[in-house]
């Protein structure tokens, strides 16, 4: 009788690359990682590795696109019209934080050193943006006009305050998180009536 083996899932050379650098940040931090040693954790040659990532910043960016793609995957595709755009927004943020949560210690380091690679810091600043405007939509709020492109500007400051205290937040409900996200969300909120009052936030901008 031939013997059944054990099929397992071999991950991607882009998502063992991520791991990889992930993993060496949290144990390292990211401002000497280098892309050879990048290749060496993830078990991969370094002529290999380029061809899929020419930089570890490209790596960082695939990185948060990956987390795009998981928080959106987790949004209900029917929108609940019972709960308010800002409910909907904190729902989507919340989510976000719950799938970064497992790489918090690499992303305290790579934010640490972030500035010190100004070029990397403002390609992730703009990548930053872009997910912000992933999520109004996510929430049911368009980011296509200006009024939306304003929004996720605004949005982005939010989620960057409420992300400092995550960074920070170890309490395993991540409450000072939730009460920092919320209190934004209402303040972004009241500034935007004042601004638009006629505009309809249950279905657009």
């Amino acid at each position: 009788m031939a013997r059944k083996t054990k099929t397992t899932t071999k991950s991607s050379p882009r998502d063992t690359l991520i791991d990889a650098t992930m993993a060496l940040s949290a144990s390292e931090g990211w401002q000497d990682l280098t892309m050879a040693t990048i290749a060496a954790q993830a078990g991969l040659t370094l002529p290999a590795s380029l061809q899929v990532f020419s930089g570890k910043g490209r790596i960082l960016t695939a990185y948060f696109r990956r987390v795009d793609e998981q928080v959106l995957a987790g949004c209900s595709a029917k929108l609940d019209l019972n709960e308010s755009p800002r409910d909907r927004l904190f729902d989507c943020l919340m989510r976000r934080f719950d799938v970064l949560q497992p790489h918090k210690p690499a992303l305290r380091m790579i934010l640490r050193d972030l500035p010190r690679d100004p070029l990397a810091g403002l390609c992730q600043l703009g990548r930053l943006h872009g997910s912000m405007m992933l999520m109004l939509e996510a929430a049911g709020i368009s980011s296509n006009s200006w009024t939306g492109h304003a929004k996720s500007k605004g949005l982005t400051a939010v989620y960057a305050n409420a992300l400092r205290t995550w960074l920070n937040d170890d309490s395993a409900d991540l409450a000072p998180t939730m009460a920092a996200l919320d209190r934004g969300l209402m303040q972004a909120e009241k500034l935007a009536q004042m601004l638009w009052p006629s505009i309809n936030e249950n279905t657009s901008d």
